[in-house]
């Protein structure tokens, strides 16, 4: 998920420059949806001011998973290792999620009854995958990303799922699409569960496609903002038309009436409540349409808000990493203020399994904002001295995988 540090030529200033702002921009949104599981809100519903306060942090797995592939394309341009680098940062990533961000998450020991296969799971295991990647031609990288991100809904239309659920493949099919909707994975005979929230298809789609978009960012100027532009765009009116006319990438009709019991979704919601697990091409279309379109504004960004999420941009994974405690602890620190105590249900097993959310709990928007706006302050901070870290110590081997 980290750039990796490339020698500041003058041709690429602004371009890495533009990958850090959209980076950072979207980490500050992954961060709105981190309070919100410890505040107790739900993940969307009828009500537009939560439904959209969990939408817009839809737009951020898929650019750490885009940009995560055109660093690596960066990366490779001067440095020669790229294969090894991503096999062994993709490996460490995997145990990083494993170990010290599943106690972050939970604040728990209980590693008997949960774990936790998130975005930094699917990272690490995109990136080994990648690894194998870069020995193809650029374009055919390219075409297996689009390919697996256009064609994967082609699933939904058939019976491979159901005929592979209860076969010895079941366990690896969870792992390559099906993702926690078909329950925990057994870690061995008997072992620990694994909750898959980010199945590998189809973002490795997502990262091989941001791998070819690479590319598009060592053309000059004016040819780098059409190709955004016209790649951008084009995504948000093929979302529109194919989500408009419920043509094909994604198996939930946004006009279909609401189940019984559920209370009716506004029509402009259902029509921008698309499939996230596993994401859909409707939902992928919807989130990195605007992300590339982006790219052209982003690189002429200036500024402190600019400045600001550059800084985050520099450091992802040590921004995430930070983050996930730092949140559960303040979630800690606003129950002792609301009640006098901690809430045992702030220990239960987060984000995917909690307990149900004690009566009279929940926190408001507000509360949840301004403790989002605490958070990040600190991060700055935090995140502002490890750039400048890793910027005295360019060379140094373990500071690429942090």
């Amino acid at each position: 998920m980290a750039t990796a540090t490339l020698p500041a030529l003058p041709s690429q200033t602004a371009r890495l420059a533009s990958v850090d702002v959209i980076r950072g921009a979207v980490m500050v949104l992954m961060a709105i949806d981190h309070v919100r599981v410890y505040a107790g809100v739900p993940a969307g519903g009828a009500d537009p001011a939560v439904f959209f306060t969990r939408w817009v942090t839809h737009f951020c797995a898929p650019a750490f998973l885009f940009l995560a592939g055109t660093s690596a394309f960066l990366y490779g341009r001067t440095h020669a290792d790229v294969g090894r680098f991503l096999f062994t940062r993709g490996a460490w990533l995997v145990l990083l999620e494993l170990t010290v961000l599943r106690v972050a998450w939970t604040f728990n020991l209980d590693f008997g009854t949960y774990n936790m296969a998130g975005v930094i799971w699917v990272i690490g295991c995109c990136m080994m995958l990648m690894a194998l990647f870069v020995r193809l031609p650029l374009t055919l990288v390219g075409a297996i990303g689009v390919i697996v991100m256009a064609g994967h809904n082609l699933l939904d239309l058939g019976t491979l799922v159901p005929t592979l659920g209860g076969s010895s493949l079941a366990g690896l099919w969870k792992i390559l699409y099906l993702g926690f909707l078909a329950g925990p994975l057994t870690i061995g005979n008997g072992g620990p569960p694994l909750l898959v929230l980010y199945s590998i298809v189809p973002w490795i789609g997502v990262m091989a496609a941001g791998y070819a978009f690479g590319a598009l960012l060592v053309r000059g100027p004016a040819a780098r903002t059409r190709a955004c532009l016209i790649a951008g765009l084009g995504a948000i009116a093929l979302f529109l038309v194919l989500r408009g006319f419920n043509l094909y990438g994604d198996p939930t009709p946004w006009g279909a009436p609401a189940n019984v019991g559920t209370p009716a979704m506004p029509a402009v919601l259902a029509f921008l409540n698309t499939a996230k697990y596993p994401a859909s091409l409707a939902f992928l279309l919807m989130t990195l349409g605007p992300t590339i379109a982006l790219v052209p504004l982003a690189e002429r960004a200036r500024g402190s808000v600019a400045r600001v999420l550059s800084v985050f941009g520099r450091v992802p994974f040590f921004f995430y990493v930070l983050h996930v405690p730092l949140i559960h602890a303040l979630a800690l620190a606003v129950s002792v203020l609301r009640t006098g105590a901690i809430d045992p249900w702030l220990f239960g097993n987060h984000p995917m399994a909690p307990p149900p959310v004690p009566d009279g709990y929940r926190w408001s928007l507000p509360l949840l904002y301004s403790v989002w706006a605490v958070a990040l302050v600190l991060l700055y901070f935090a995140s502002r001295w490890f750039a400048g870290l890793k910027a005295r110590r360019r060379n140094s081997a373990w500071l690429k995988y942090v």
